[in-house]
């Protein structure tokens, strides 16, 4: 297993002529063996990028997962669907389905499991807002989001998940958590998280860049980076995998 897991969330950005330059100049960077790359694009690129990426070392992820297994579900993706492209991880509860689609602690848990239970490994994201960390709610809420992955997952379960913490009001704004405030949080995740704490992998994630991965990558509970916009620029992206070293 590598040490470090850095995984590029193109959210909703990408075209076919853009996705090729930027595979193709990936897949010739050469990744470290501490290290693991994925990319989580959009579905309408998955056959695209399941052959671009056939010979090389970079996993494909999800951004989103269905609870549901298929029907009368406009819009979702189902967890089977997924696994026809070799799709070997999934985001659940980003901060930006959490805020614009509505999506529960709950919701987010039963994500989790139906992305398991599929053979895909889930990217749970946790993190509190700029007004809840102000008044010094982070780690209460954080608890309350673990508090419902570990309602629905077993231990057992849990262990097979990797947890991304992600301050909501770091992600695109260029602020960044200090290393020592993500260490912090980091801390108390992993104490949250059972007999198997010390095997799960917790990233970091909120304006991830060149110029911070070293220092974040650095610290004793941050096992690597979910990184937005910079993962769309290749100078950048090789610089933070080459850092995750």
């Amino acid at each position: 297993m590598s040490d470090v897991l850095i995984l590029g969330n193109w959210k909703m950005n990408g075209s076919l002529a853009d996705n090729q330059a930027l595979l193709n100049d990936l897949s010739a960077v050469d990744i470290p063996a501490s290290v693991e790359v994925g990319i989580c694009a959009p579905y309408v690129y998955f056959s695209q990028l399941q052959t671009l990426l056939k010979s090389s070392q970079i996993s494909l992820g999800s951004q989103d997962i269905s609870v549901h297994l298929k029907g009368a579900y406009t819009g979702e993706i189902a967890g089977s669907m997924l696994q026809e492209f070799d799709c070997q991880y999934v985001i659940v509860g980003h901060s930006e389905r959490r805020e614009y689609h509505g999506e529960s602690n709950s919701l987010v848990a039963q994500k989790a499991l139906a992305a398991l239970q599929h053979g895909m490994t889930p990217i749970i994201c946790v993190g509190e807002t700029l007004e809840q960390r102000k008044a010094e709610r982070t780690l209460d809420v954080i608890q309350e989001q673990l508090a419902a992955i570990k309602t629905v997952l077993s231990d057992n379960e849990l262990a097979k998940c990797v947890i991304a913490y992600e301050p909501v009001w770091a992600i695109g704004t260029g602020l960044t958590a200090t290393p020592d405030q993500a260490q912090e949080v980091h801390v108390f995740i992993r104490q949250q998280l059972g007999e198997h704490a010390d095997s799960i992998k917790i990233l970091y994630g909120g304006s991830v860049s060149s110029s911070n991965a070293k220092k974040l990558f650095e610290q004793a509970d941050i096992n690597g980076g979910l990184v937005g916009g910079a993962s769309l620029k290749i100078a950048d992206f090789t610089s933070i995998i080459q850092q995750g070293n």
